[in-house]
């Protein structure tokens, strides 16, 4: 009979074990350890060390993660944030906050919420007595995050609240005060800072692959709906494509380079007589100088056809996304002079883990709590990106490019790193 280990285990001694402890009230990762193995699954190698081998899942016991209030249920929540939960291995959902109570109670049918986890925006503060509830993830209109973000704090939830951060910088600190007060931690749905391809790109440039970063160039539009909705009212979104999806491009180029923008000059244009755009730009070009001779140039729309891509252009050689900013199906080239024909240039697609973003970034927020850690996207983070965007919105208002102070360091609003497994 085949061994399993060292130990002398079998795997049917194992399983016979492990199931009888199973039958007495243990559950199989438990029932190892009580059994004398290690709580993880191992499993040996399928494939030959030529190929890539998966990692299995190491998710935690349900009790033992972070529980989450999802605070918005629109297309985000319901297309990517709940399925996501399938793939955390530190976040579980146990509550829902909605204003539509049907919407909710069906929701929370279809991913095993309590029908007593059920808030709407009026009975949010109650939130406070529920101790299943660690963290609440803010998926409202832009206008709306400053307001259920300090009363999260107040209620001693932990925030990660979708980007933009807030429609002003007065906002974000105030929602940084309020966090900070109640000994809580905020962090800003950054999701592409925790998403591998975007990981990889960050190691090229900072480990200086690509040579010196010379420009970066990125787009990312789309072409918005006709009907009304609050992405078109300057009061509710705080601007147009800017800050909605060009904001990516713009962090894109601060967390690549490490570095902040000391000069930036911005043009917006909306097409006449387009009834989506009488309060907010259509579209939005702009360019950012830093500190190390780094230049970015950037475009965003909502009247377009859907464009999500970047390029990192260094001495030496590039790497680009396309797409760059999507939710899924991320493709990464890099380019250089080839080692063995230096008549060449080589340009290789490199493909790597595709878990759900919205997974890697919630898991990183539970690890941040669990571990009271500052995350890697805390609110110094979404507010820096809502300074520049100010100062691209005075740039393109006044007709000239403003001047910006920046930090004498790397990741000057950044916390730790995100582990890489």
């Amino acid at each position: 009979m085949k061994r399993d280990d060292a130990r002398g285990w079998t795997r049917r001694g194992l399983l016979s074990t492990a199931g009888g402890m199973v039958g007495a009230g243990l559950w199989l990762p438990e029932a190892l350890a009580a059994a004398g193995g290690k709580s993880e699954v191992k499993l040996p190698p399928m494939k030959s060390p030529t190929e890539v081998e998966s990692p299995l899942p190491e998710p935690m016991a349900p009790d033992k993660r972070v529980g989450f209030a999802i605070v918005g249920l629109g297309r985000l929540s319901l297309e990517e944030l709940l399925p996501a939960f399938g793939q955390c291995e530190k976040s579980r959902v146990v509550a829902l906050v909605s204003g539509d109570k049907d919407k909710a109670r069906t929701v929370a049918r279809q991913y095993g919420v309590s029908e007593k986890n059920l808030y709407d925006y009026k009975n949010y503060d109650t939130l406070a007595d529920n101790p299943e509830v660690q963290a609440v993830y803010i998926v409202l209109p832009n206008h709306m995050h400053a307001e259920y973000t300090v009363r999260a704090a107040k209620a001693g939830k932990h925030v990660l609240c979708e980007k933009p951060m807030a429609n002003s910088v007065a906002e974000c600190q105030q929602m940084i005060d309020a966090c900070r007060v109640a000994k809580k931690q905020l962090m800003v749905a950054y999701r592409l800072q925790y998403e591998p391809h975007h990981r990889a790109a960050i190691q090229l440039a900072r480990s200086k692959k690509l040579a010196a970063l010379k420009l970066f160039s990125a787009d990312n539009g789309q072409n918005q709906a006709p009907e009304p909705q609050w992405r078109h009212k300057k009061a509710m979104a705080g601007g147009g494509a800017l800050p909605d999806v060009g904001i990516y491009c713009l962090s894109a180029a601060r967390y690549l380079s490490g570095e902040e923008p000391v000069e930036v000059w911005g043009s917006l244009y909306s097409t006449p007589g387009d009834a989506r755009f009488k309060e907010v730009e259509e579209d939005f070009l702009f360019t950012l100088r830093f500190p190390s001779g780094l230049i970015a140039q950037c475009t965003t729309g909502y009247g377009h056809h859907e464009s999500r891509r970047m390029r990192l252009m260094g001495s030496e050689a590039w790497v680009d996304l396309d797409p760059a900013f999507s939710y899924s199906g991320l493709r990464m080239r890099i380019s250089r002079k080839s080692p063995e024909d230096p008549r060449a240039s080589d340009t290789l697609e490199r493909s790597l883990p595709r878990k759900s973003q919205f997974a890697r970034e919630m898991d990183h927020f539970a690890e941040c709590v669990q571990n009271n850690r500052t995350p890697h996207t805390p609110g110094e983070e979404g507010m820096q990106d809502q300074r520049i965007i100010e100062a691209l919105y005075r740039a393109a208002r006044e007709g000239k490019p403003q001047k910006l102070e920046a930090p004498g360091k790397l990741d000057a609003f950044r916390g730790p790193p995100p582990s890489e497994g």
